[in-house]
């Protein structure tokens, strides 16, 4: 490493002594020796006072080179790098040659004997620092005269970024917020959705509120060593992030008068990444927060970050994880004889909903009528299972077994959206809650009787005297995918409007060739949409839906 080290510098100095006259202001020796060894370099130079991104091509090492002033021999200097991804490897070297050596050097005034004097020196390179790892590291050194100081950057994994910070004045204060000495991240409460957290309030928060602020970062994959870390990672994930919406504040995302904006509010933006939820939180300088609407039983790590609102930079906390208390037991519904109970499950957290029976008969029937979506049906008696289905329409389950036998009826919805369905067990075979239903829920339209004001259905019935109930709706061509879709099949007619009946009628057949009935909708709009609704009412009061049928009437007729 010294050897790759040493080759650029040697050729820079090389360069600049034979190849070249330079001829720089004399202001120092120093001053003269930078200015005219890096006139070709500038990109090269390391900005003193200021935070710098350096991008890194992965096995490419980058170097930046810095000297400091002769005034500032014997005094204190740090250097900060960020590796904002991947670890990285960093490296320190100084080289030193004599005072007159080097303002010979700048003013192109070298001998012979002088050449092999610089060559000799430059070739006395010493490291003075070496790190390996993707934790931000702080260097203090002391300055010495006549030193040219190289920092080298290396990626071995990929292609990344990283920040440097390089200062000679540390007696102004620092860019970067202050610690506390004790910078850990305290879990002081869990429950079974939240986690409360609290953490030392950092000095420079209490020194200059207006300015710094707390950010937390909640996610559930791993602790990040930096904020610029974590957006990188958030970036790699593919999730899109508005300029308005970023925690990291970084000048690379915000425009600088759009920071103060989130200084005294605090600010929570949720994630939707492929490796999970990222929960962004920033707080003013509260140094309390509990976390809400986490999920149970699940492991989150936190980080806190303590940002210069001014400045854009900041300091992190050490991180820390907790995982939620699981779920309690949902509590388990008891169903009564002859009781009806509509369940609405919850699609998106894919949860079990549980009711129990316990049997006073030998057979039991249970009936269920799918209101909405998907719904799983599973049934054990005395923990056997003896029924497993998906619920389409109305469905009849007969069970036998002995008295006391104690069923459990676990539902749940197998779709992302929410799924309801109602449930009935009864003994009492004889005396169904539902009504007796025809071979088809279906509404058949005739398009030979259709006019510009009139539309004729036909439904089919059952050998049971039942009421019907016929409804209409005008909807537009822009609504008929959503009102199919969110149609709640065990409603009733109590839930429509009044102007949308059109009639009742009850009907049978004994014959079920011939139950089926037919009805003309007059007094309607030309070319209109139409949605009609038909309610099977049977003795028990317990309204069954047909399947919505949507009619256009004829343009022109």
């Amino acid at each position: 490493m010294s050897r790759v080290w040493f080759y650029l510098p040697l050729c820079l100095l090389t360069a600049a002594c034979l190849g070249h006259s330079l001829k720089a202001p004399t202001v120092s020796s120093q001053q003269s020796f930078k200015s005219g060894l890096f006139n070709f370099y500038h990109s090269l130079i390391l900005a003193d006072g200021k935070e710098t991104t350096v991008h890194l091509l992965k096995d490419i090492p980058k170097r930046y080179y810095f000297v400091l002033e002769e005034d500032r021999a014997l005094l204190p200097f740090t250097i900060t790098v960020t590796p904002c991804d991947v670890p990285i490897e960093w490296s320190i070297l100084v080289h030193k040659a004599s005072a007159s050596l080097l303002g010979k050097a700048a003013q192109g005034d070298l001998d012979t004997q002088d050449v092999s004097r610089f060559q000799k020196a430059t070739s006395m390179v010493s490291t003075i620092f070496n790190y390996k790892g993707n934790s931000v590291e702080t260097y203090v050194g002391m300055s010495s005269q006549s030193a040219l100081y190289m920092l080298e950057f290396l990626s071995t994994e990929r292609d990344t970024h990283i920040t440097v910070y390089l200062t000679t004045d540390t007696m102004s204060g620092h860019l970067y917020p202050e610690l506390p000495l004790d910078p850990r991240i305290d879990v002081i409460g869990i429950g079974h959705t939240t986690v409360t957290l609290t953490w030392k309030h950092s000095p420079s928060a209490l020194q200059h509120r207006e300015s710094i602020q707390y950010c937390l970062l909640v996610n559930e994959k791993h602790n990040y060593k930096s904020l610029c870390a974590a957006e990188t990672a958030i970036r790699f994930s593919g999730m899109k992030m508005p300029p308005t919406l970023t925690l990291s504040l970084s000048p690379h995302l915000l425009e600088p008068q759009q920071v103060m904006i989130l200084s005294n509010s605090e600010l929570s933006i949720i994630n939707k990444v492929s490796s999970g939820e990222v929960r962004q939180i920033c707080m003013g300088t509260k140094n309390t927060y509990t976390v809400p609407n986490l999920s149970p039983n699940t492991q989150y790590y936190f980080d806190v970050f303590v940002v210069n609102l001014l400045t854009n930079a900041s300091a992190t906390y050490t991180g820390t994880f907790a995982r939620t208390l699981e779920e309690p037991e949902p509590k388990v519904m008891k169903l009564k004889d002859g009781k009806a109970v509509q369940v609405v499950l919850d699609g998106k957290k894919q949860k079990l909903y549980s009711l129990q029976y316990q049997a006073r008969h030998k057979k039991v029937q249970f009936a269920f009528q799918l209101c909405r979506g998907q719904v799983q049906v599973h049934i054990t008696k005395n923990s056997k299972t003896v029924a497993s289905e998906n619920i389409l329409g109305l469905r009849y389950l007969s069970l036998k077994g002995k008295p006391l036998d104690t069923y459990l009826v676990q539902l749940r919805s197998t779709e992302k959206s929410n799924s309801s369905v109602k449930v009935q067990v009864s003994p009492h075979f004889h005396k169904p809650l539902f009504p007796l239903l025809p071979e088809s829920l279906k509404i058949k339209s005739f398009s030979k009787l259709r006019t510009c004001n009139s539309v004729t259905i036909a439904w089919l019935g059952t050998q049971e005297q039942s009421k019907y109930c016929v409804y209409k709706k005008r909807i537009e061509e822009d609504e008929v995918w959503m009102e199919l879709q969110n149609t709640d099949t065990c409603s009733g007619p109590e839930a429509r409007h009044k102007s949308e009946k059109v009639l009742c009628k009850y009907f049978y057949d004994i014959n079920l060739q011939r139950a089926v009935t037919t009805e003309t909708i007059k007094g309607l709009d030309a070319g209109t949409l139409y949605l009609f609704d038909i309610y099977l009412i049977g003795p028990s009061g317990i309204p069954v839906r047909y399947h919505s049928k949507v009619v256009k009437t004829r343009k022109k007729c």
